[in-house]
């Protein structure tokens, strides 16, 4: 399975998912903000990073932005409990915009656990494919 990075300044969702991680086979570490994270993150590998937006201190497209620059192979999931479908004008879909600036996924708060684990499996499962080198015979430009 994979090691896993869950960021969040709320202990009650970061133990909650770290559990829910943990109970599907994940090695999960924990960061309570964006400096935590990146100190994390520099002394140890993952394979996929969790991130809350709203944290203070160092907020999540910040600390995302940083470690997408050290190493941009590692999926991130954003994670935010403000509306995915601002009512007003005056908000906007901060969901939205951290899949525009580098996220793999995004999931508005709350969520169901089967709900993480289909994301988390998923963004796995695309690194992957990227990391994978081509085989043999399935390149765009066939010798026939």
């Amino acid at each position: 399975m994979a090691k896993i990075l869950v960021v969040d300044d709320d202990p009650v969702m970061q133990l909650t998912i770290q559990r829910v991680l943990e109970q599907a086979g994940h090695v999960v570490a924990a960061a309570e903000n964006g400096q935590k994270a990146l100190a994390r993150f520099e002394s140890e590998a993952f394979d996929l990073v969790i991130l809350d937006i709203f944290m203070p201190g160092m907020d999540g497209l910040e600390a995302m932005r940083l470690i997408l620059r050290r190493s941009p192979q590692v999926p991130i999931i954003m994670t935010s409990g403000r509306s995915h479908t601002p009512n007003s004008m005056s908000e906007p879909d901060y969901l939205t915009m951290a899949t525009k600036l580098g996220a793999v996924s995004a999931l508005p708060k709350p969520f169901k656990p089967g709900t993480l684990l289909t994301t988390v499996s998923d963004c796995l499962a695309s690194a992957a494919k990227r990391a994978a080198p081509p085989r043999p015979g399935h390149d765009a430009i066939s010798n026939s």
